[in-house]
């Protein structure tokens, strides 16, 4: 077997010892070629090159949701076939790693390895959906580039959130939970919709939900982690199907207490609920419309600002080591 190993050496819970050692551990089993990234955009390069090589069998990607994120994109570039494209396998080196914890793997780079090296000797895989964001055509956004994600993206609020966390890791400030925490909070106090949302959520066949100020998107559960506390944001979720979404229309004082405790608490049985959530499943396709910019985030990446996003739940575009 070939196969390509990303290492993102800016990732979080790995030192340059430990990434040594889950290199040697890798090699001893296959034809490893271990590529360190040295830019933005430089896993999702390698990840197409990949693919286009038709001769590597397994990328790896050593990082956090990010480098995957990367990775997959540039798996996908020439759009889902996971019967001809390389196998994804994750060992994870961020700070929560939401992607590798969805699919079952341990939350410890080490641990991670040997249960992939397991996988890989019992042939242990399966095929995951992944979700698909483009520019509406029509609007003014229609130009912006598709991008694929791997366990949520989000419209609004969140977006803003994940916004402010890479403006304070930018200034030096380590991404710990206290740090979103904290910039939740700032995000609330300044957040000029929060009363009379501006997102609109059309789909074929429905009537459109209309004065959204929240919208998260999700291609599995959880939606993320507090330590290893998972919050279901939508639990019914799952890399088996389409899209969910939850949508709240009004965040007040009152309301934001009420939901923060509600996802604090949730569980796979129960997640958000009241007269101000939506909550769809399984959707295939929908746009999300806003009457102003809005900030955009996929996988915890801050994409800037959109009017218009259109998604699309791709299942089986890749297969996956587990």
């Amino acid at each position: 077997m070939r196969a390509l190993l990303v290492v993102n050496p800016a990732a979080t819970t790995t030192s340059a010892r430990t990434r040594d050692v889950l290199i040697h551990a890798l090699a001893s089993e296959m034809k490893l070629d271990a590529v360190t990234t040295e830019y933005r955009g430089h896993a999702r390069d390698l990840g197409r090159q990949a693919a286009e090589s038709h001769d590597v069998d397994l990328v790896v990607a050593l990082g956090g949701d990010g480098t995957v994120n990367e990775v997959v994109n540039g798996l996908l570039h020439h759009g889902p076939d996971p019967d001809r494209l390389p196998r994804l396998a994750v060992v994870p080196g961020g700070s929560t790693n939401v992607f590798a914890r969805a699919l079952g793997l341990p939350n410890h780079a080490v641990e991670a390895t040997g249960a992939l090296l397991d996988a890989l000797r019992e042939g242990s895989e399966r095929t995951v959906g992944m979700g698909l964001a483009a520019g509406t055509p029509g609007t003014e956004d229609e130009g912006v580039p598709s991008r694929w994600f791997t366990f949520c993206a989000g419209l609004g609020f969140d977006a803003g959130v994940v916004g402010r966390v890479e403006q304070q890791r930018e200034r030096g400030k380590k991404s710990t939970h206290a740090l979103y925490l904290r910039q939740v909070i700032r995000q609330f106090l300044q957040e000029p919709h929060r009363r009379h949302g501006t997102i609109t959520l059309e789909r074929p066949g429905e009537d459109p939900v209309t004065d959204l100020v929240l919208s998260i998107v999700c291609n599995t559960a959880p939606w993320t982690y507090l330590g290893n506390r998972p919050v279901y944001a939508a639990p019914k979720a799952s890399f088996d199907r389409g899209l969910d979404v939850l949508g709240l229309s009004r965040m007040s004082t009152v309301a934001v207490a009420r939901y923060a405790t509600q996802l604090l608490t949730s569980s796979p049985e129960r997640g958000a609920r009241g007269k101000h959530a939506v909550t769809l499943h399984d959707l295939d396709r929908f746009t999300l419309h806003s009457k102003v910019p809005l900030p955009l985030q996929m996988d915890g990446d801050h994409l800037g600002l959109r009017t218009s996003v259109t998604f699309t739940g791709v299942r089986r575009a890749l297969r996956v080591i587990v």
